[in-house]
């Protein structure tokens, strides 16, 4: 990553012992704990250092418009201290860049996040909303199932495999009626699983056609197991992003059912409406706001509350980030301080992003004084 200039925790002194005539016996000489800055934040998962605005890298260079639309949302489903500060953000939606930017830095505090005392890089990763086809009922060239939630998940934790979904005769029949849609690239369902929400265009079964958005309604309580990861450990691979995993796979299509068994979650789906409105925006996150593409990332809640500005950096050869955002999801892969998941958007271009996003991280935290 670019060097960013931070400061760091100064070292606490050691404490000094008298020479004893038994040295074995001498006390172990313990360190003394890195005390935390004056007005530094604990959180449950690293810490926030109180910085001015001039250490963060781009401040003042963002068009903050976009970011602003953000906020809104999260101001929809705003906490306790933004409860009281939403209503000037509002108010604000339609001020200047110079105004906003004025109000953040007279109302609000910059906040470097470390993992741990010095430690202020992390990883950026990117997720997207697939646009993908998909039939209401089996059809030629769309037999790959899509389910709802089957009944009972809840109280078997955790539920069947990936693998033993697709060969054991009793999962099979508890799924039995549970497809919302079926797809016709099983890597395809994969990834629409591991992002968790979709854009689909439904065939129905009268042979309309109509969009809808499939969202993230639970999984089968199975760990996650990047299916990059494990052709990687095997060699099989040197590129572990999708266009690179896509590409192994037309040289070996005798391993595809391997490779999808190596993940053993598996997402349920929910079918929701896309209306025009809708369309403009993202899924919902964890926040239960929807998402908006660039300026919402998906946080570490135990490090980054849901709902707070986070000014954003990251150069790499993927791109070159330096942006406010909001913490508005989660992700089971997305844990530790300095650590955040970028909302791509949809489509192609989105996907590209995301499957090749992987670069270092720097997150400056935004809070009320």
């Amino acid at each position: 990553m670019v060097s960013i200039v931070g400061t760091l925790v100064g070292c606490g002194s050691v404490p000094l012992y008298a020479p004893v005539a038994n040295p074995a016996s001498a006390p172990a000489v313990r360190p003394v704990p890195v005390a935390p800055p004056e007005g530094a934040l604990s959180q449950a998962r690293g810490t926030w250092v109180p910085v001015p605005w001039s250490d963060l890298p781009g401040w003042g260079s963002d068009y903050l418009f976009e970011a602003w639309n953000a906020w809104l949302k999260s101001c929809e489903k705003s906490t306790p201290p933004w409860v009281a500060l939403c209503p000037e953000v509002r108010r604000l939606s339609i001020g200047s860049a110079q105004e906003q930017l004025a109000w953040m830095q007279a109302r609000l505090q910059a906040y470097r996040i470390e993992a741990a005392p010095g430690e202020s890089t992390g990883l950026l990763t990117s997720y997207f909303e697939p646009v993908i086809e998909a039939s209401r009922v089996p059809a030629p060239g769309f037999t790959v199932p899509l389910y709802g939630p089957p009944p009972g998940l809840a109280q078997r934790k955790p539920w069947y495999t990936r693998q033993e979904m697709d060969t054991l005769p009793e999962a099979q029949a508890v799924l039995k009626g549970r497809a919302i849609a079926y797809m016709a690239d099983p890597v395809d369902a994969l990834v629409l699983q591991i992002q968790g929400s979709g854009r689909v265009r439904m065939a129905q079964a009268d042979g309309s056609q109509r969009w809808v958005r499939l969202a993230y309604a639970g999984t089968n309580d199975q760990p996650y197991r990047s299916v990059g990861r494990w052709l990687l450990d095997q060699g099989l691979v040197k590129d572990a992003s999708w266009p690179g995993i896509k590409a192994w796979l037309a040289q070996n299509p005798g391993r595809q059912q391997e490779l999808l068994w190596s993940n053993p979650r598996v997402v349920f789906f929910k079918e929701e409406t896309l209306s025009e409105l809708e369309s403009a925006f993202g899924p919902r996150g964890a926040q239960g706001v929807a998402l908006t593409p660039g300026r919402s990332i998906a946080v570490d809640p135990g490090s980054v509350p849901y709902g707070t500005p986070v000014w954003l950096v990251s150069p790499g050869p993927q791109t070159s980030l330096q942006k406010l955002v909001l913490a508005q999801d989660t992700g089971s892969a997305i844990t530790g301080a300095v650590r955040a998941d970028y909302f791509a958007g949809w489509g192609a271009e989105a996907g590209d992003l995301a499957g090749r996003l992987r670069q270092p991280l720097q997150m400056w935290a935004i809070w009320p004084k």
